[in-house]
């Protein structure tokens, strides 16, 4: 099976029971933000809009890649402009002096606070490998035209 690009569908359910909060909360007992979470997939997982929580299956491995992958900074409140909800990590993902021999191509965002580590969304890009070097995911404007996650 391939990886496909789709915002994950556990977590359009999820909104509705209240369980992600990308910015202050005043409706949960906790008014904080949560940590998300951004893993790196082999170009030979299942990562789709069915991926309901992070697992390690599938997941790369590799000198100086920790398993769970990166802490997403999360400065950007969720914003809405034009009938468009958005939301964009407020810096890149980095993996530094990575060795990654087997192809990847596939993000998983997860809500890392979360019970169950849920899902978010997959983004998907041309297949990959490092040998000891940097990978670099760069966030695109946070807006209602080219924010990472968009809800129209």
């Amino acid at each position: 099976m391939a990886n496909t690009q789709a915002v994950c569908n556990s977590f359009k359910t999820d909104l509705f029971n209240g369980l992600h909060a990308f910015g202050a909360s005043v409706i949960r007992a906790a008014t904080t933000k949560d940590s998300f979470k951004a893993a790196l997939y082999l170009a030979s997982a299942t990562i789709n809009k069915a991926t309901t929580a992070y697992s390690v299956t599938g997941e790369v491995s590799g000198t100086n890649y920790t398993a769970g992958g990166v802490a997403i900074t999360n400065a950007n409140a969720p914003a809405n402009t034009a009938d468009v909800t958005y939301w964009t990590p407020s810096a890149s993902f980095a993996w530094t002096t990575v060795t990654l021999a087997t192809a990847f191509d596939c993000c998983l965002i997860y809500n890392f606070t979360a019970a169950g580590v849920n899902s978010v969304a997959s983004y998907t890009f041309s297949s990959q490998t490092v040998t000891a070097g940097n990978f670099t995911l760069t966030m695109p404007t946070n807006d209602q035209t080219t924010g990472l996650l968009r809800l129209t």
